[in-house]
């Protein structure tokens, strides 16, 4: 491995997403650029994420798509300015990579697959003279030349320590999700050696623990509730509904909607050590309507029977009522329709940070100028998930992820150009 590298080349540490249009952004500008990663190829997390059909982005209006990303919309904003949802479809239609927008207005490349997208990539990248460093685990600054502001970089690399010279570096490192794939959170305590700050990396897109009895996990784990509407106020007091789907695992419950409304579940759990969410099981049918149906005389007919014939309440649904509601609650049948509308389930904890989708935390862009620059290390630059933001699942994290890399690819091509050093 090289000690040192030309004037004006650019290290890319992570090869994710991020990493990956960061470089071709400076390459495309003339700039040598050098990836590196811990793992034997690039693109690991997202060749999984793209296993049950690659979502790549939205098609909702550009207004809702920024509500997506909650209290980091204003800082997120103005990198889908530069390149938003459109403009990735355009860059993936360049590439030779078709797209459609789905029922849901999701955004899939035309043959819902992410490795014939990424293999086309790489030969572009390699075209334009990007070179890859597979194996090459960043583990630090050697030093850094207070006259020219130089990053000299340390790598652990089969052949033992090398280090690198590189006159900027673009750090997409991901956050702590899916650390088996690469994203390991290891550079959280490097950047804090170098007293950058970093808000604490916590589970985003993830499910919650509700100490399920031993009955319902095995008899119903693994089956998905739907359709439900949840309710749920957050640590501002505002009241999220949302409906959909949701999946009741061993340990509790994940899914779609539990991965939409993650955040504000977090959050109350951090605030209050736990927090009650409303489950609405029969969310197409009026109050009205489920008292008259569950209160009307049953017969000879058991409850199930009851429920289903006249709601088609029964199965994991009817598992759940009997898991939270006493046998008295039960036999009450005008307060059995009313839960059955407003089911109060308990959610205790968040899933382990390593299950799940994404994270949320990271340096935050206060520590950032606009081009994504970290303010008090002149020429290195921070992009994708190890950015303090999060959103939901639906496009906007990877949407998100390609902005940032652009945008800190045009920063430290632009911070290259000031210093005369760009060609």
């Amino acid at each position: 491995m090289p000690s040192s590298l030309d004037s004006a080349r650019v290290a890319v540490i992570g090869g994710g997403p991020a990493g990956l249009m960061a470089a071709e952004t400076l390459a495309r500008r003339g700039v040598q650029v050098h990836v590196y990663d811990a793992m034997p190829s690039v693109g690991r997390k997202f060749l999984m994420a793209g296993k049950g059909g690659m979502n790549i982005t939205h098609s909702e209006p550009l207004e809702p798509f920024l509500g997506r990303y909650g209290a980091r919309r204003e800082r997120i904003a103005p990198l889908l300015d530069v390149f938003g949802p459109d403009a990735l479809r355009t860059w993936l239609r360049e590439l030779g990579v078709d797209t459609f927008v789905g029922s849901s207005g999701r955004v899939f490349p035309s043959d819902m697959k992410a490795a014939p997208m990424l293999r086309a990539w790489l030969h572009r990248l390699r075209e334009a003279g990007v070179q890859f460093h597979m194996r090459h685990k960043w583990s630090g600054w050697a030093s850094m030349s207070e006259a020219d502001d130089a990053h000299v970089l340390r790598f652990d690399t089969p052949d033992g320590e090398g280090t690198v010279r590189c006159d900027a570096v673009v750090f997409a490192l991901g956050g702590a999700s899916w650390p088996r794939l690469g994203s390991d959170a290891a550079w959280v305590p490097l950047m804090s050696s170098r007293d950058v700050p970093v808000t604490p990396l916590r589970p985003a897109n993830c499910g919650f623990d509700a100490d399920w009895s031993p009955y319902l996990r095995e008899r119903f784990a693994g089956q998905p509730i739907k359709p439900v509407a949840i309710s749920l106020t957050d640590v501002d007091g505002k009241v999220h509904n949302r409906q959909g789907e949701i999946l009741l695992t061993e340990t509790g419950l994940e899914g779609s909607l539990i991965y939409a409304l993650s955040a504000p579940i977090r959050e109350r759990i951090l605030a209050d050590g736990e927090v009650t969410i409303t489950l609405d099981l029969a969310p197409g049918l009026p109050l009205e309507r489920v008292v008259e149906e569950v209160t009307r005389p049953r017969g000879s007919r058991s409850i199930a029977s009851h429920l289903h014939g006249r709601i088609g309440i029964g199965g994991v649904k009817l598992a759940l009522l009997h898991e939270i509601l006493s046998k008295e609650a039960f036999a009450d049948a005008a307060g059995l329709a009313r839960s059955i509308k407003a089911l109060p389930v308990r959610l205790l904890r968040a899933r382990p940070i390593e299950e799940a989708i994404s994270t949320a935390g990271g340096i935050p862009f206060e520590a950032l100028d606009a081009h994504l620059m970290i303010e008090r290390m002149p020429g290195a630059f921070c992009a994708g998930e190890m950015l303090d933001w999060e959103a939901p699942t639906g496009g906007y994290l990877l949407t998100a992820c390609f902005a940032s890399g652009l945008v800190a690819g045009d920063g430290a091509h632009a911070y290259l150009a000031a210093r005369g050093t760009s060609a």
